[in-house]
Protein backbone atom coordinates (compact mmCIF):
# COMPACT_ATOMS: atom_id res chain seq x y z
CA UNK A 1 0.00 0.00 0.00
CA UNK A 2 1.10 3.55 -0.81
CA UNK A 3 2.20 4.64 2.68
CA UNK A 4 4.44 7.66 3.08
CA UNK A 5 7.16 7.96 5.70
CA UNK A 6 5.12 10.61 7.52
CA UNK A 7 2.32 8.12 8.02
CA UNK A 8 4.60 5.71 9.82
CA UNK A 9 6.18 8.07 12.32
CA UNK A 10 5.17 7.27 15.86
CA UNK A 11 6.43 10.49 17.39
CA UNK A 12 4.69 13.54 15.99
CA UNK A 13 5.95 17.10 16.30
CA UNK A 14 3.92 18.93 18.98
CA UNK A 15 1.51 21.25 17.17
CA UNK A 16 1.80 24.00 19.76
CA UNK A 17 5.46 24.57 18.83
CA UNK A 18 4.67 25.38 15.23
CA UNK A 19 2.62 27.89 13.23
CA UNK A 20 0.02 26.37 10.94
CA UNK A 21 0.84 26.91 7.24
CA UNK A 22 -1.46 29.29 5.36
CA UNK A 23 0.62 29.32 2.16
CA UNK A 24 2.45 26.58 0.28
CA UNK A 25 5.45 26.75 -2.03
CA UNK A 26 5.49 24.55 -5.12
CA UNK A 27 9.16 23.65 -5.57
CA UNK A 28 8.73 22.19 -9.06
CA UNK A 29 11.40 20.43 -11.11
CA UNK A 30 14.52 22.53 -10.65
CA UNK A 31 16.04 25.79 -9.40
CA UNK A 32 18.03 26.27 -12.63
CA UNK A 33 16.43 29.34 -14.26
CA UNK A 34 17.73 28.56 -17.76
CA UNK A 35 16.24 25.08 -17.60
CA UNK A 36 12.99 26.54 -16.28
CA UNK A 37 12.77 28.80 -19.36
CA UNK A 38 13.13 25.77 -21.65
CA UNK A 39 10.51 23.89 -19.61
CA UNK A 40 8.21 26.92 -19.82
CA UNK A 41 8.43 26.93 -23.63
CA UNK A 42 7.93 23.16 -23.82
CA UNK A 43 4.87 23.04 -21.59
CA UNK A 44 3.41 26.20 -23.13
CA UNK A 45 3.55 24.49 -26.53
CA UNK A 46 1.96 21.34 -25.06
CA UNK A 47 -0.80 23.38 -23.40
CA UNK A 48 -1.62 25.32 -26.59
CA UNK A 49 -1.69 22.08 -28.57
CA UNK A 50 -3.96 20.53 -25.90
CA UNK A 51 -6.48 23.37 -26.07
CA UNK A 52 -6.45 23.56 -29.88
CA UNK A 53 -6.68 19.78 -30.29
CA UNK A 54 -9.45 19.19 -27.76
CA UNK A 55 -11.63 22.18 -28.52
CA UNK A 56 -11.01 21.64 -32.24
CA UNK A 57 -12.42 18.13 -31.87
CA UNK A 58 -15.47 19.49 -30.02
CA UNK A 59 -16.12 22.03 -32.78
CA UNK A 60 -15.70 19.30 -35.40
CA UNK A 61 -18.35 17.15 -33.72
CA UNK A 62 -20.70 20.13 -33.43
CA UNK A 63 -20.51 21.26 -37.07
CA UNK A 64 -20.41 17.89 -38.88
CA UNK A 65 -23.77 16.10 -38.91
CA UNK A 66 -22.09 12.73 -39.59
CA UNK A 67 -20.59 12.90 -36.10
CA UNK A 68 -23.91 13.51 -34.36
CA UNK A 69 -24.16 10.22 -32.50
CA UNK A 70 -23.48 9.13 -28.90
CA UNK A 71 -19.94 7.88 -29.62
CA UNK A 72 -18.81 11.36 -30.64
CA UNK A 73 -20.82 13.05 -27.92
CA UNK A 74 -18.81 11.01 -25.41
CA UNK A 75 -15.64 12.00 -27.27
CA UNK A 76 -16.65 15.68 -27.07
CA UNK A 77 -17.20 15.43 -23.33
CA UNK A 78 -13.81 13.72 -22.96
CA UNK A 79 -12.17 16.52 -24.96
CA UNK A 80 -13.68 19.25 -22.77
CA UNK A 81 -12.69 17.25 -19.69
CA UNK A 82 -9.09 16.93 -20.89
CA UNK A 83 -8.85 20.65 -21.69
CA UNK A 84 -10.12 21.52 -18.19
CA UNK A 85 -7.92 18.84 -16.58
CA UNK A 86 -4.81 20.36 -18.13
CA UNK A 87 -5.95 23.89 -17.29
CA UNK A 88 -6.19 23.06 -13.57
CA UNK A 89 -2.44 22.35 -13.48
CA UNK A 90 -0.63 23.94 -16.42
CA UNK A 91 -1.19 27.75 -16.10
CA UNK A 92 0.05 27.86 -12.50
CA UNK A 93 3.01 25.66 -13.42
CA UNK A 94 3.91 27.95 -16.33
CA UNK A 95 3.80 31.02 -14.08
CA UNK A 96 6.02 29.31 -11.51
CA UNK A 97 8.65 28.50 -14.12
CA UNK A 98 9.37 32.22 -14.57
CA UNK A 99 8.33 33.66 -11.19
CA UNK A 100 10.50 34.01 -8.10
CA UNK A 101 7.47 33.64 -5.85
CA UNK A 102 6.18 30.08 -6.36
CA UNK A 103 3.64 30.21 -3.55
CA UNK A 104 0.02 29.10 -3.66
CA UNK A 105 -2.57 29.93 -1.02
CA UNK A 106 -4.13 27.32 1.25
CA UNK A 107 -7.50 27.84 -0.47
CA UNK A 108 -5.94 27.85 -3.93
CA UNK A 109 -4.17 24.58 -3.21
CA UNK A 110 -7.40 23.02 -1.93
CA UNK A 111 -9.30 24.21 -5.01
CA UNK A 112 -6.62 22.81 -7.32
CA UNK A 113 -6.74 19.43 -5.59
CA UNK A 114 -10.56 19.34 -5.65
CA UNK A 115 -10.70 20.07 -9.39
CA UNK A 116 -7.79 17.78 -10.20
CA UNK A 117 -9.23 14.74 -8.36
CA UNK A 118 -12.78 15.48 -9.58
CA UNK A 119 -11.79 15.67 -13.24
CA UNK A 120 -9.41 12.70 -12.99
CA UNK A 121 -12.09 10.49 -11.42
CA UNK A 122 -14.69 11.68 -13.92
CA UNK A 123 -12.38 10.66 -16.76
CA UNK A 124 -12.04 7.14 -15.29
CA UNK A 125 -15.82 6.66 -15.30
CA UNK A 126 -16.24 8.37 -18.67
CA UNK A 127 -13.71 6.03 -20.30
CA UNK A 128 -15.67 3.10 -18.85
CA UNK A 129 -18.93 4.55 -20.23
CA UNK A 130 -17.27 4.93 -23.64
CA UNK A 131 -16.31 1.23 -23.55
CA UNK A 132 -19.95 0.32 -22.83
CA UNK A 133 -21.03 2.60 -25.69
CA UNK A 134 -18.67 0.74 -28.07
CA UNK A 135 -20.11 -2.59 -26.88
CA UNK A 136 -23.68 -1.45 -27.63
CA UNK A 137 -22.68 -0.08 -31.05
CA UNK A 138 -20.82 -3.22 -32.15
CA UNK A 139 -22.86 -5.96 -30.49
CA UNK A 140 -26.19 -4.72 -31.87
CA UNK A 141 -25.55 -1.91 -34.38
CA UNK A 142 -29.11 -1.85 -35.76
CA UNK A 143 -30.52 -0.90 -32.35
CA UNK A 144 -27.59 1.32 -31.30
CA UNK A 145 -29.50 4.61 -31.55
CA UNK A 146 -32.38 3.13 -29.54
CA UNK A 147 -30.25 1.54 -26.81
CA UNK A 148 -27.89 4.52 -26.54
CA UNK A 149 -30.47 7.30 -26.62
CA UNK A 150 -30.11 10.59 -24.67
CA UNK A 151 -31.99 8.89 -21.82
CA UNK A 152 -29.02 6.53 -21.51
CA UNK A 153 -25.87 8.50 -22.40
CA UNK A 154 -26.83 11.72 -20.57
CA UNK A 155 -27.25 9.92 -17.20
CA UNK A 156 -23.96 8.04 -17.82
CA UNK A 157 -22.11 11.32 -18.36
CA UNK A 158 -23.87 12.96 -15.41
CA UNK A 159 -23.10 10.02 -13.11
CA UNK A 160 -19.42 10.22 -14.11
CA UNK A 161 -19.27 13.86 -13.00
CA UNK A 162 -21.20 13.19 -9.78
CA UNK A 163 -18.79 10.37 -8.86
CA UNK A 164 -15.89 12.69 -9.63
CA UNK A 165 -17.23 15.49 -7.42
CA UNK A 166 -17.88 13.11 -4.50
CA UNK A 167 -14.43 11.53 -4.75
CA UNK A 168 -12.69 14.88 -5.13
CA UNK A 169 -14.56 16.35 -2.16
CA UNK A 170 -13.70 13.35 0.02
CA UNK A 171 -9.94 13.57 -0.53
CA UNK A 172 -9.80 17.37 -0.43
CA UNK A 173 -11.64 17.56 2.90
CA UNK A 174 -9.59 14.68 4.34
CA UNK A 175 -6.26 16.17 3.20
CA UNK A 176 -6.90 19.76 4.26
CA UNK A 177 -8.20 18.68 7.65
CA UNK A 178 -4.59 17.75 8.44
CA UNK A 179 -2.05 20.09 10.00
CA UNK A 180 0.84 21.43 7.92
CA UNK A 181 3.09 22.88 10.57
CA UNK A 182 6.54 21.41 9.88
CA UNK A 183 6.96 22.51 6.27
CA UNK A 184 5.02 24.38 3.60
CA UNK A 185 7.26 23.33 0.69
CA UNK A 186 5.56 20.91 -1.71
CA UNK A 187 8.01 19.00 -3.90
CA UNK A 188 5.71 19.05 -6.88
CA UNK A 189 4.36 21.36 -9.59
CA UNK A 190 0.78 21.16 -8.28
CA UNK A 191 -1.10 20.18 -5.12
CA UNK A 192 -1.21 16.40 -5.48
CA UNK A 193 -2.40 14.28 -2.57
CA UNK A 194 0.76 12.21 -1.85
CA UNK A 195 2.96 15.32 -2.00
CA UNK A 196 0.81 17.08 0.61
CA UNK A 197 0.59 14.03 2.86
CA UNK A 198 4.40 13.89 2.81
CA UNK A 199 4.71 17.33 4.47
CA UNK A 200 1.89 16.97 7.00
CA UNK A 201 2.77 16.79 10.69
CA UNK A 202 -0.49 14.96 11.45
CA UNK A 203 -1.07 11.22 11.42
CA UNK A 204 -1.89 10.49 7.75
CA UNK A 205 -2.68 6.79 8.17
CA UNK A 206 -6.42 7.28 7.58
CA UNK A 207 -5.72 9.42 4.53
CA UNK A 208 -3.47 6.71 3.13
CA UNK A 209 -6.21 4.13 3.62
CA UNK A 210 -8.81 6.38 1.97
CA UNK A 211 -6.48 6.96 -0.96
CA UNK A 212 -5.66 3.28 -1.38
CA UNK A 213 -9.17 1.87 -1.02
CA UNK A 214 -11.13 4.52 -2.90
CA UNK A 215 -8.69 4.86 -5.79
CA UNK A 216 -8.33 1.08 -5.85
CA UNK A 217 -12.10 0.55 -5.91
CA UNK A 218 -12.60 3.09 -8.70
CA UNK A 219 -9.80 1.52 -10.73
CA UNK A 220 -11.18 -2.01 -10.25
CA UNK A 221 -14.77 -1.03 -11.15
CA UNK A 222 -13.92 1.06 -14.21
CA UNK A 223 -11.29 -1.36 -15.57
CA UNK A 224 -13.69 -4.28 -15.09
CA UNK A 225 -16.38 -2.43 -17.08
CA UNK A 226 -13.86 -1.85 -19.87
CA UNK A 227 -12.66 -5.48 -19.85
CA UNK A 228 -16.18 -6.95 -19.81
CA UNK A 229 -17.31 -4.61 -22.59
CA UNK A 230 -14.33 -5.57 -24.74
CA UNK A 231 -14.85 -9.26 -24.05
CA UNK A 232 -18.30 -9.02 -25.65
CA UNK A 233 -16.91 -6.81 -28.41
CA UNK A 234 -14.33 -9.52 -29.18
CA UNK A 235 -17.12 -12.12 -29.40
CA UNK A 236 -18.98 -9.85 -31.83
CA UNK A 237 -15.83 -9.36 -33.94
CA UNK A 238 -15.27 -13.13 -34.18
CA UNK A 239 -18.78 -13.51 -35.63
CA UNK A 240 -18.19 -10.85 -38.30
CA UNK A 241 -17.76 -12.10 -41.86
CA UNK A 242 -16.68 -8.78 -43.36
CA UNK A 243 -12.95 -8.05 -43.22
CA UNK A 244 -13.71 -4.33 -43.69
CA UNK A 245 -16.11 -4.41 -40.73
CA UNK A 246 -13.50 -6.05 -38.51
CA UNK A 247 -10.90 -3.50 -39.60
CA UNK A 248 -13.19 -0.59 -38.77
CA UNK A 249 -14.03 -2.05 -35.34
CA UNK A 250 -10.37 -2.68 -34.51
CA UNK A 251 -9.48 0.86 -35.56
CA UNK A 252 -12.18 2.50 -33.41
CA UNK A 253 -11.76 0.25 -30.38
CA UNK A 254 -7.97 0.26 -30.65
CA UNK A 255 -7.93 4.03 -30.16
CA UNK A 256 -10.09 3.78 -27.05
CA UNK A 257 -8.07 0.90 -25.59
CA UNK A 258 -4.85 2.85 -26.15
CA UNK A 259 -6.24 5.86 -24.27
CA UNK A 260 -7.57 3.70 -21.44
CA UNK A 261 -4.32 1.74 -21.04
CA UNK A 262 -2.11 4.84 -20.88
CA UNK A 263 -4.39 6.69 -18.47
CA UNK A 264 -5.06 3.85 -16.03
CA UNK A 265 -1.48 2.65 -16.19
CA UNK A 266 -0.12 5.96 -14.92
CA UNK A 267 -2.77 6.22 -12.17
CA UNK A 268 -1.97 2.72 -10.93
CA UNK A 269 1.74 3.59 -10.93
CA UNK A 270 1.17 6.68 -8.79
CA UNK A 271 -1.39 5.55 -6.24
CA UNK A 272 -1.29 1.75 -6.01
CA UNK A 273 2.37 0.93 -5.33
CA UNK A 274 4.16 -0.34 -2.21
CA UNK A 275 5.58 2.41 -0.02
CA UNK A 276 9.10 1.06 -0.54
CA UNK A 277 8.99 2.16 -4.20
CA UNK A 278 7.64 5.65 -3.46
CA UNK A 279 9.61 8.60 -4.88
CA UNK A 280 8.35 12.17 -5.08
CA UNK A 281 10.68 12.97 -7.98
CA UNK A 282 9.57 10.02 -10.10
CA UNK A 283 5.91 10.45 -9.18
CA UNK A 284 6.01 14.13 -10.12
CA UNK A 285 7.17 13.24 -13.63
CA UNK A 286 4.55 10.51 -14.02
CA UNK A 287 1.74 12.73 -12.70
CA UNK A 288 2.79 15.42 -15.19
CA UNK A 289 2.41 12.80 -17.90
CA UNK A 290 -1.22 11.94 -17.11
CA UNK A 291 -2.35 15.47 -16.24
CA UNK A 292 -0.64 17.38 -19.07
CA UNK A 293 0.70 15.02 -21.74
CA UNK A 294 -2.23 12.57 -22.00
CA UNK A 295 -4.81 15.39 -22.52
CA UNK A 296 -2.64 16.50 -25.46
CA UNK A 297 -2.39 12.95 -26.86
CA UNK A 298 -6.09 12.04 -26.64
CA UNK A 299 -7.23 14.13 -29.65
CA UNK A 300 -4.44 12.51 -31.69
CA UNK A 301 -5.29 9.00 -30.48
CA UNK A 302 -9.01 9.37 -31.17
CA UNK A 303 -8.78 11.27 -34.47
CA UNK A 304 -5.89 9.73 -36.41
CA UNK A 305 -7.36 6.21 -36.13
CA UNK A 306 -10.94 7.26 -36.84
CA UNK A 307 -12.00 7.47 -40.49
CA UNK A 308 -15.11 9.57 -39.80
CA UNK A 309 -13.16 12.16 -37.80
CA UNK A 310 -10.43 12.37 -40.46
CA UNK A 311 -13.03 12.86 -43.22
CA UNK A 312 -14.83 15.52 -41.17
CA UNK A 313 -11.51 17.27 -40.52
CA UNK A 314 -10.64 17.17 -44.22
CA UNK A 315 -14.05 18.58 -45.13
CA UNK A 316 -13.69 21.43 -42.61
CA UNK A 317 -10.19 22.30 -43.85
CA UNK A 318 -11.41 22.35 -47.46
CA UNK A 319 -14.27 24.64 -46.46
CA UNK A 320 -11.92 26.99 -44.59
CA UNK A 321 -9.51 27.09 -47.56
CA UNK A 322 -12.41 27.83 -49.95
CA UNK A 323 -13.66 30.68 -47.73
CA UNK A 324 -10.15 32.08 -47.52
CA UNK A 325 -9.72 32.00 -51.32
CA UNK A 326 -13.09 33.69 -51.81
CA UNK A 327 -12.11 36.51 -49.46
CA UNK A 328 -8.83 37.00 -51.34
Amino acid sequence: MHLLPSALESDRIPLKNWTEATMFTLLGFTDDFELQVYLFLLFLAIYIFTLVGNFGLVILVMVDSRLHNPMYYFLSVLSVLDACYSTVVTPKMLVNFLAEDKSISFGGCAAQMLLFVTLGTTECFLLAAMAYDRYVAIYNPLLYVVHMSPRVYVPLITASYVAGVLHGTLHTVATFSLSFCASNEIKHVFCDIPALLAISCSDTHINQLLLFYFVGSIEIVTILIVLISYFFILLAILRMRSAEGRRKVFSTCGAHLTGVSIYHGTILFIYMRPSSSYSLNHDMIVSIFYTIVIPMLNPIIYSLRNKDVKEAMKKMLEKLCFMHNVEI
